[in-house]
């Protein structure tokens, strides 16, 4: 999946998470399927060798089905550090929906638990627990929507061990993750700290961003989860009786771990079902969530849902209505799914956590696909694109984190460690900040033209300092012929997308892509913060989408991406008041974004941007009908227009760094 790291075995790449993160915390544990291979007598000795080891070190202490406050019942793997003062030790805590059995029971042989051994070393008990409705675990499952009780539920159990010292430290990527921010809002008195890392999936409303956990952009929704519910919805399978004893069940995991054997998808292909209600059916893919009626407390199936349901705020989605005060150390990715959401959350942190914690807020972006930090190498490529040496001591600064927040060490982390750290591409530098956009980052607004015909990247499409006459530029949207996307700032659709930088021109012939250039810069210009883009747009359908790509053009003509979105145009005007259908003749202001990136154009290189109406399956179709977009099989075909110059001066901000002396 993650295009710049080494291939991984198939079962590795269908969801390609990190458990724990991508901080050397964590284990990747996916769904794993018959065709894995299996592991050599060298590695399952490490992992041997490695049980060996934890259990010296550490008391043992699996399968323990740990009560929540309704009475259900989380599969859960404690170990803590045999040593320890008698004071107690802190624990840190990845909660997770993958498979998180301690033993490989298709290869006969125990997992790679070197997160657990590496806390323990350092003087910490570590815990894995799956969520509810997985494996193990009782409940049904809910993504987007475990109960916020959970997490609370968990840290004070915790709390009240002998072993503990009454602190609590969450960390995870992805799914992972998601939890954590509203956790915190319910304040447990033991939790001291998190470190969530590509977290978007827990983000559900935060100022102008109704992504309601990476489930829509703009008001489309993201086909990624998907794509990614066929091996989680794991509503029908089996459970051993309550009854079972610990030592039972701990022994019976190592010859069954109930994890989900089902035939591979082609993702390419499935996504183009219609009626999209039906998709996972369509695959036969198990029911819940997505589409089917279920009790669930968070409101039903969420195909169904629109970006400003009630039912996003019955759930585990942490919205800007909710307190934060919890020193956060964030994570994030220039080519994830939801960076945007990601830096608004952080800064939503610093503006409402007391002042002490306001300052405990850190951030780091990196050049990276979906939770692939540790997978950085000397010389990086992501997509197509190099991107030099993005390697960090991660290690380093989770357990500088850690240390400072959960044993009280003054590790004089918070001294030297800036408010952001984010890799500038271009330069393929880190860079630090006290803020974001970076000070000294100020708007540069450039203008879209052309003579009528900015079709395709050989069109007549520019971008200037300055507004000229007005005009449009005209395309035809064909649902059945969307534009597919290639690379992006995604994650989870399997075979279906490859996240990253891509060379842009192989899509840029097509008519119904409008492509606006610059001339080539003369100095370097260093673009690090917002995007916002405003168009003047019309249609002849009563409902459509726009899209836009932010793109580097350099000076052999490579187009590289470096984000994207999408805006529906019923919800332009807010995600609360959808409108009925566009009025023909009618040219609307759409306020798109704002994207965000860290990119140096180089003197010779070009800004760009495309325009138009699809980036499929990234996102939906829209059927252009006006109706609901969900139960519809068939769509029109739209012609839209692009409006610049005179009255409707189409154009795009920047946030343009001065140059650094």
């Amino acid at each position: 999946m993650v295009p710049f790291s080494p291939p991984l075995p198939a079962w590795r790449r269908r969801l390609g998470l990190l458990l724990g993160g991508a901080l050397s915390l964590g284990t990747l544990v996916t769904v794993a399927d018959a065709q894995a291979p299996a592991p050599s007598a060298q590695l399952v000795a490490a992992r041997e060798a490695q049980e060996r080891e934890l259990r010296a070190l550490a008391e043992v202490h699996r399968s323990v089905m740990m009560p929540m406050s309704d009475g259900t019942r989380l599969m859960t793997d404690v170990y803590v550090p045999k040593q320890r003062p008698a004071s107690g030790v802190p624990l840190i805590l990845s909660k997770t929906p993958y498979n998180m059995n301690w033993w490989d029971v298709r290869n006969g042989a125990p997992r790679d638990l070197g997160a657990a051994l590496t806390a323990v070393k350092r003087g910490y008990a570590y815990a894995l627990q799956n969520e509810r409705g997985h494996f193990f675990s009782e409940g049904e499952y809910d993504i987007l929507g475990p109960p916020i009780t959970d997490g609370r539920d968990a840290i004070d159990w915790f709390t009240r061990q002998g072993w503990s010292n009454g602190k609590v430290g969450l960390i995870g990527c992805s799914s992972t993750a998601e939890y954590q921010m509203a956790v915190a809002s319910t304040k447990p008195k033991g939790l001291a700290a998190i470190i969530p890392q590509g977290y978007g999936a827990g983000v559900g409303r935060i100022g102008p961003w109704y992504e309601q956990g990476n489930w829509y952009r703009g008001g489309a929704v993201q086909m990624l989860f998907i794509a990614w519910l066929y091996g989680e919805q794991n509503t029908q399978r089996p459970l051993f009786p309550a009854s079972l004893s610990q030592d039972d069940l701990t022994r019976l995991r190592k010859s069954f771990d109930l994890a989900q054997q089902q035939p591979r998808v082609d993702w390419s292909k499935a996504l183009w079902h219609l009626p999209m209600k039906d998709l996972m059916r369509a695959v036969d893919g198990p029911r819940g969530i997505y589409a089917d009626t279920m009790p669930v407390a968070t409101g039903g199936a969420m195909i169904y849902r629109t970006p400003n349901d009630p039912a996003w705020y019955k759930g585990g989605l942490y919205h800007d209505d909710m307190p934060f005060d919890t020193p956060a150390l964030w994570f994030m990715s220039w080519y994830d799914v939801s960076v945007g959401p990601n830096i608004a959350l952080w800064q939503h942190a610093m503006k409402t956590a007391s002042p002490e914690v306001a300052k405990q807020q850190h951030a780091v972006i990196a050049p990276v696909a979906h939770c692939a930090y540790t997978r950085a190498s000397a010389n990086m490529v992501v997509g197509e694109r190099p991107m030099g040496d993005p390697r960090l001591d991660y290690d380093a600064l989770t357990y500088g984190w850690f240390d400072t927040f959960l044993k009280g060490e003054n590790t004089g982390l918070l001294d030297t460690l800036p408010r952001i750290r984010y890799f500038t591409m271009g330069s393929n530098k880190w860079q630090a900040s006290d803020s974001w956009p970076p000070r000294g980052a100020a708007p540069v607004t450039w203008y879209l033209s052309s003579a009528g015909n900015a079709n395709t990247m050989n069109g007549s499409g520019v971008l200037l300092p300055k507004a000229r006459r007005a005009q449009r530029d005209t395309f035809s949207y064909d649902p059945a012929n969307p534009v597919m996307s290639y690379g992006g700032n995604v994650c989870c659709t399997g075979t279906a997308i490859q996240a990253g930088s891509f060379d842009q021109r192989v899509r840029e012939t097509r008519p119904d892509i409008l492509v606006y250039t610059s001339e080539p810069l003369e100095e370097p210009m260093e673009v690090s913060g917002p995007v916002s883009l405003t168009l003047y747009v019309s249609s002849d359908a009563k409902d459509t989408d726009f899209t836009v790509k932010l793109i580097d053009v350099d000076s052999a003509g490579r187009a590289w991406n470096l984000d994207e979105t999408i805006q529906r145009m019923r919800y332009h005007t807010g995600y609360d008041r959808p409108q009925t259908r566009m009025e023909l003749g009618r040219v609307y202001k759409v306020t798109l974004g704002p994207l965000n990136t860290s990119n140096l154009f180089r003197p010779g290189h070009r800004v760009r941007i495309e325009v138009s109406s699809s980036n499929f399956p990234r996102f939906d179709r829209n059927l252009n009908t006006g109706g609901d977009n969900v139960t519809e099989t068939r769509g029109v075909v739209a012609h839209n227009a692009v409006h610049h110059g005179g009255a409707t001066p189409s154009s795009i901000t920047l946030s343009v760094v001065k140059a650094r002396r």
